[in-house]
């Protein structure tokens, strides 16, 4: 249990980072000529003093140790917060990889979303804890979605600072499109958008707090929601704030695609339930 704010690994010396990412290699090295466990690791250098600290490898070797994945193939989506890898899993299937960043000092805005979710009130100081509790957290609101019939990836395991999910797309690896990189976008995805946060809202007690045409796929079953870290419990004190905001940005973006859209009042008390 953390009691003390843990240093900052973005205030160390340069010489102690250094060391630390040199550390690192030398162990990847190893690793990846006795188990091939990540494929192209050379092509990403930097990413031993922002992704793959040796704990985060430690973690990584225990998920492959428990059979969730095999080995990461490739790369697929980086942000300030985390990087996105394709995996594959001892079965032959894909799967993503999801790390969270343990250097990343975006986290420390992101107490809006922890701080008043009585889900998660037992949160301890230290950035390190945040990040762990962050990555818990979106695993537990992707599994409640989920059960309750939200099309969101199926979450598969979660250790540490690391999420394994279902990978939405192709064989080949390809991910689904977001919406923002979709070129036909029809009344029925902007319905079944509002629909999938109606789902979310009444049955998975959810509000995602940070949707828009970023994280929202169209897929050959329909509209899926993804990034759940930031969704809270409609408990929340601002969850009716984050919720028309939420509307907001799907309206916005249908609207400029040329879809009709609803009053956003009446959307949120849509979702709500608050009307019939």
């Amino acid at each position: 249990m953390l009691s003390e704010e843990e240093p900052d690994e973005q205030q160390l010396p340069r010489e102690e980072k250094s060391k630390a990412a040199a550390q690192a290699d030398r162990w990847l090295s190893k690793y990846e000529r006795k188990s091939r466990f990540l494929n192209k690791m050379s092509e990403d250098y930097d990413v031993f003093d922002n992704v793959f600290d040796l704990p985060t490898l430690m973690t990584i070797n225990e998920l492959r140790s428990d059979g969730v994945i095999q080995y990461i193939e490739s790369s697929l989506a980086a942000g300030k917060e985390s990087k996105v890898y394709l995996a594959v899993a001892p079965d032959g299937s894909l799967r993503i990889v999801k790390i969270y960043l343990t250097v990343s000092a975006e986290f420390k805005k992101r107490m809006q979303y922890i701080a008043g979710d009585p889900r998660f009130s037992d949160i301890k100081r230290g950035s390190r804890s945040l990040i762990m509790t962050w990555a818990r957290k979106e695993f537990k609101n992707m599994r409640t979605a989920h059960a309750v019939g939200v099309r969101v990836p199926l979450p598969i395991a979660i250790k540490k600072n690391v999420l394994v999910m279902e990978f939405v797309g192709d064989s080949e690896g390809n991910p689904m499109p977001a919406l923002i990189n979709t070129e036909e976008i029809t009344l029925s995805d902007y319905q079944q958008v509002i629909e999938q946060m109606t789902i979310l809202y009444q049955k998975a007690k959810l509000v995602h707090a940070d949707l828009s045409e970023y994280n929202i796929f169209k897929t050959d079953l329909g509209i899926m929601l993804f990034d759940f870290g930031s969704a809270i419990d409609i408990r929340h004190p601002n969850s009716k704030r984050f919720l028309f905001r939420d509307v907001t940005n799907i309206n916005r973006f249908f609207e400029k695609r040329g879809i009709e859209v609803l009053n956003t009042d009446q959307i949120v008390e849509k979702i709500r339930g608050d009307t019939k």
